[in-house]
């Protein structure tokens, strides 16, 4: 679906951990204070250069646990290069989603119409996609898009609120 959407791509990431092997060791090196390879991304920076190029739209938001988890700061330090590679990155705090009902499951909206619901484990690993084709669920997952991205904040914006907060704790940089 990643390839063949028409205008526009839409991720829910509610979750604070994903289990995924290729960032344990950015996570490592990121936690260390190393320069972070970003060469487990680079596949996903060319998708999104390439789509945004031809006009179509790749957004997400991310409800996230405050005070951010190790995966969470790495994920908000990684969103700056797939800022710059055309996503439109945007996060919410754990507590508004809460309030605003979002749901527990992490999803892809394709077009407004295409809805493909992710799955995972207990222990955070990714379990596979179902597609949802029930036309009042792809509504109100419409809505669930449009919501969240009204009161999330921007990469950049959140980071130099999560910068602020830690100022007089750690000095990692987001």
């Amino acid at each position: 679906m990643l390839n063949s959407f028409e205008h526009t791509a839409f991720r829910l990431e509610v979750r604070d951990r994903y289990a995924e092997p290729a960032e344990a060791e950015p996570l490592r090196q990121y936690l260390a204070g190393e320069p972070v390879d970003l060469a487990w991304l680079e596949n996903w920076f060319d998708l999104v250069s390439g789509a945004t190029t031809k006009g179509r739209r790749i957004s997400r938001v991310r409800v996230v646990t405050v005070p951010l988890t190790d995966y969470s700061r790495l994920g908000v330090y990684c969103a700056q290069f797939n800022n710059e590679a055309g996503e439109d990155i945007r996060y919410l705090p754990r507590t508004l989603a809460d309030d605003a009902g979002l749901p527990d499951p992490d999803y892809w909206l394709f077009d407004s119409k295409i809805l493909l619901r992710m799955n995972f484990g207990d222990n955070d690993i990714f379990m596979g996609t179902e597609m949802i084709d029930d036309p009042d669920q792809v509504v109100q997952h419409n809505y669930w898009r449009d919501a969240p991205m009204h009161h999330a904040v921007r990469r950049d914006e959140f980071a130099g609120q999560q910068h602020r907060e830690r100022r007089h704790g750690s000095a990692d940089e987001l």
